[in-house]
Parts: structure tokens; C-alpha cells; sequence
């Protein structure tokens, strides 16, 4: 993405400041470790002039120097390095892209140096960059480092109770405000009554826990926080009203970071895109962040949509268990292994952030991973089935293998379309190479089979007969089903959100819906004949 030459020193400026620190307490402890003879005191004056030179080495695309291209660390110096001298570049490294532990090590010795006539937005940025890496979760590091440098553009957190997701990602949200001149920021929940005792006190939180909330304001009504040495501000709506997202506006700049807090709450993926088409305008570079506990339904569409896989997109999950012990208490701690050993289930969804179901799911038998090609290239009992259909259902063909030794069926490929005459299924399934082995068709269409039939294919229509989807679903619950999405998708969507029904009480009604079960349908087929021979002897 192109970046503007301000928006780039801004990021050059944050980043060569990020670890600059007027801690006396910093200080001393870059200075312990006893009595130094006089050469140890040279030889650390000289790291110490280095590190204050990379500090001001230029950032190229929003990346810092990388000390392994050609000459770039000998640039720093004007002539070859010595071995400790790499070192030292190789540990400066380490804290730009966001190691805390090196960055304790490096910002005492920047902190060494304060320019006079320095303005109240570097303090504030100098003070809060030095408590930034001791108010994260060391579990984050990685990931702040990602945030920073800009790897992505939208940022999902999901994890259970005492995750501390929201609280690294205002603190994330602060810091990038302070450290770019020309942004904004946009915090957002689903109902705007919630938010002054949620969003607002959580950044709030955040200004006091990197020691500058001296250098904001808050104000209630309509909830807003500015950083006074700017004028910049985080905004806080609720998008139960879309015509006052639409009519967000800032003094000048634009809103470079949004954060969609309890992301499950709002109603899918459009809500949030219109929320964005209205924000990401005007500017060149943006951070979207969510965070959310996942509901305990793996057909929630917030789940599902952590699922989708898209290049500018990291997904990040944290769990209490992530979180330093004090800085949680042991009172909670308690609480969340007291219910580990009364309840696993509501334990692993509660706190783990494991969206374990509703106790409804019909297939508890899932292996859910890739299928290598090596593993595909030794399937020798090759079973394919087709479930007729046009639109809204669709048509779906499913190809799968079965190891009737160790009882375990593995899906290989599947068609799934829609508004598809038979033809195009024939030649979709001829240029496959699938042309060659038994399809076991739906044998409600007799006309679909005979259109297979004509154009070459070994179409069979499956013998169903009395209960035999009862006897059918059954049956593939007792077998371990390994699925891997990238090869089918859809069958992967089916079998994880398939459950029984429930009546207006929460009770489980007998059977199995007929919704959404089309390459489920598809499978029965496929495999009629293996568990048809079991059932025909009792």
C-alpha cells in the first residue's frame, strides 16, 4: 500500500522513539552490574553511541533495517563491525520488532539522552512507550511488534475470560494515536448505552496504566478522549444508530484505527464493512481491531468468519492462562479451576474461549486438519455420492475415501454449486478425473441420474428404503470423519454446524434436520453400499 512521505516519518518517528524513556529507575538498571575497569566502560560508551545511531536510522517502507542485507550495518559505522558490535545490532533489532526483553535491555540507554525543547506529545510518547512493553501480556509481544510495523491491516482477538485481549488492544489504540500526529481513532460497540461503562473505562484504563493521562481529556457525553498536546481524539458510538457512524467527522486528519469491541454482538460481517466504507477514507494506512469471546455455537457468524482466511488479516488468540498470575489475582485463578473440575465443558468455553457447542452437535467425531497429497495418493477405496438440487439448495457431489480397518472416512473433494445444469456437473466431474469410479445418486431425481447416465457417467441411485437415514446418519456417527477445509469447504461448513433440533424448552427433538445437510446427504449415498451390506444382516 503507498504511503505519504509524512505518514512514513511519522511512523519512522514512532518507531526510532518507541523505547525513549525519562525513567531514572531505567536508567540505573541499564547501569547495574557492578564496578566496570575502564576498557568495559569505553567498550559500553561505544555500544551505547551505536544503539542512539540506529535510533535515528530511517525506516523504509515502514520496515526497519534488516542487518542482514548487504552493508547495512556496516552503514552504521562506516566500516566493518566487530563481532560484538553485531551483536548489539542484532539485540536493537530484537526491540524494534517488538521483543519486550530486548527493549528493557535497549531503552535505558536511550533514556540517557533527553533533547531540550522536547514537545509534550514526545514526553508523553517517550513516558508511554517505555511502560507499553510492562502493560502487555507477554503473550503479545509478537503481536505488537506485528501492529507496529504495520504487517497487517485488520487485527482479530478472541479468547476467554481474563484474556486481556481489549486491554492490549487499547493500549495498542492509544499508542498509535500519540504516535502519529494526523489520526484518529474509533472505538465501537453494538449498543451505545454500553459503552461509558465498558469501552471508555477500558481506555481510560489504558492512558493511566502508560503513566500520560495527564495529556488527555475525557469527556462523557458524547464519549470522546483527546490527546491535548494535538487535538487528536478516539471517539466511542454504538452502531445501533448507522447514521451517526456516518456522520463521524475529526477536526483535521482522519480516523486511522477502529476497534469493534464484543465483535459477536453486532450483526455480521455487512454491519462492520459499512462501518468501515464510512471510516477508511482520506488516509493511507489503517488498523482495524476486534475482539470478541466466541460464542459457544460454532454457527455464530463471528466463528465462522475467524475461519475465513484473508491475506491483510492476523487472528490472535489468548487465553487467561496467557496472563501473569498477579496480574490477575488468585481469587480468579481459583475460580476458573473450580470450574474446570465441576464443569470441563462450560470451563473450555468460558475461559479457554472454545466454542464447544450447545451439547446439540450431531457429529462429535470430527478430525478437523490437512489431508496431505501423500496420504491422498494411497487411498485405494475411492466412494463418491451426488445430492441433486438448484437453488437455494444446491448441488453437491462429495468424494471420499474409507478405511474400513481402523473405521475412518476421509473426504477428498467435493462440487458444490448452484443453478448448474446436470451437463456442466458431468463436465465438472469429467475434468476431475472423476469420470471413473460409481457416483450413488439422490434417488428422488431419476431423470438427473439418467442425464449422468447418458453422458458417460456411472451413475447409481442409492436404494434408501424404510429408515434408512436414521440407520445411515448413525452409522457415520460411530466412524472418525476427517475433514480438512481447504479441500472441502462446504462439507467442512455441514458437519461442524449440524444439530439437532430443539423444542421452545431447550429439549432436544428426536431426528435429524433437514437443512443444511446436503453434502451430509451426499456422503449417506456415497457410502450406501459399505453400510448397507451391515444393515441387510441385522
Amino acid at each position: 500500500m503507498a504511503r505519504t512521505q509524512a505518514q512514513l516519518d511519522n511512523l519512522k518517528k514512532g518507531a526510532a522513539t518507541q523505547f525513549k524513556s525519562g525513567d531514572e529507575a531505567a536508567k540505573r538498571a541499564g547501569r547495574k552490574g557492578g564496578k566496570a575497569s575502564q576498557a568495559k566502560m569505553r567498550r559500553q560508551r561505544s555500544m551505547n553511541e551505536m544503539f542512539k545511531l540506529m535510533a535515528k536510522m530511517p525506516v523504509k517502507d515502514g520496515e526497519v533495517f534488516d542487518p542482514d542485507a548487504a552493508g547495512s550495518i556496516q552503514e552504521l559505522s562506516g566500516q566493518n563491525m566487530t563481532a560484538g558490535e553485531t551483536m548489539g545490532a542484532q539485540l536493537f533489532l530484537k526491540a524494534m520488532k517488538g521483543d519486550a526483553r530486548a527493549a528493557a535491555l535497549v531503552y535505558p540507554v536511550l533514556a540517557e539522552e533527553t533533547a531540550d525543547g522536547e514537545t509534550d506529545r514526545q514526553k508523553a510518547l517517550g513516558i508511554a512507550w517505555q511502560k507499553y512493553w510492562m502493560d502487555i501480556a507477554p503473550a503479545f509481544s509478537d503481536i505488537a511488534g506485528d501492529v507496529f510495523r504495520h504487517k497487517h491491516t485488520h487485527y482479530t482477538g478472541k479468547g476467554g475470560r481474563g484474556s486481556t485481549k481489549s486491554s492490549f488492544v487499547s493500549l495498542c489504540g492509544v499508542m498509535i494515536v500519540m504516535q502519529n500526529e494526523d489520526v484518529h481513532g474509533l472505538v465501537l460497540r453494538k449498543v451505545a448505552n454500553t459503552l461509558r461503562d465498558s469501552v471508555l473505562a477500558q481506555y481510560e484504563w489504558a492512558v493511566n496504566e502508560l503513566g500520560v493521562a495527564e495529556y488527555w481529556s475525557v469527556k462523557k457525553s458524547p464519549p470522546e478522549m483527546t490527546f491535548k498536546p494535538t487535538g487528536q481524539k478516539i471517539l466511542f458510538r454504538g452502531a445501533d444508530d448507522p447514521g451517526k457512524i456516518k456522520s463521524v467527522k475529526v477536526p483535521f486528519g482522519y480516523i486511522a484505527f477502529t476497534h469493534f469491541e464484543e465483535l459477536d454482538q453486532f450483526a455480521g460481517r455487512e454491519e462492520t464493512r459499512n462501518v468501515l466504507q464510512s471510516t477508511m477514507r482520506g488516509g493511507e494506512i489503517y488498523w482495524n481491531f476486534e475482539t470478541f469471546n466466541p460464542p459457544i455455537t460454532n454457527t455464530n457468524w463471528a466463528n465462522k468468519d475467524v475461519e475465513e482466511e484473508r491475506a491483510d488479516r492476523l487472528v490472535f488468540s489468548s487465553t487467561y492462562l496467557d496472563v501473569p498470575r498477579e496480574w490477575l489475582g488468585e481469587q480468579f485463578i481459583d475460580e476458573a479451576e473450580h470450574l474446570k473440575d465441576v464443569n470441563e465443558r462450560a470451563y473450555q468455553h468460558e475461559y479457554l474461549g472454545i466454542p464447544v457447542g450447545t451439547g446439540g452437535n450431531v457429529f462429535e467425531n470430527l478430525e478437523l486438519r490437512e489431508i496431505t497429497d501423500e496420504e491422498v495418493s494411497h487411498f485405494d477405496r475411492i466412494y463418491q455420492g451426488q445430492d441433486f438440487g438448484w437453488y437455494p439448495d444446491p448441488a453437491a457431489f462429495i468424494r471420499l475415501h474409507y478405511d474400513s480397518n481402523r473405521e475412518v472416512i476421509y473426504f477428498i473433494d467435493e462440487i458444490y454449486v448452484n443453478k448448474t445444469p446436470n451437463q456442466d456437473l458431468v463436465d465438472m466431474i469429467k475434468e476431475r478425473g472423476y469420470d471413473r469410479h460409481t457416483i450413488t445418486c439422490d434417488s428422488a431425481e431419476p431423470k438427473s441420474i439418467a442425464d449422468f447416465r447418458a453422458c458417460g457417467l456411472d451413475a447409481k441411485k442409492a436404494i434408501k428404503g424404510p429408515d434408512s437415514v436414521s440407520y445411515g446418519m448413525k452409522w457415520l456417527q460411530k466412524r472418525k470423519i476427517v475433514i480438512d477445509k481447504r479441500r472441502t469447504p462446504n462439507a467442512y461448513r455441514e458437519f461442524t454446524e449440524y444439530e439437532y433440533e430443539r423444542d421452545r424448552d431447550g429439549n432436544v427433538i428426536s431426528g435429524y434436520p433437514d437443512a443444511n445437510n446436503h453434502l451430509i446427504d451426499a456422503t449417506r449415498y456415497a457410502l450406501e453400499r459399505v453400510f448397507g451390506k451391515y444393515r441387510s444382516i441385522g
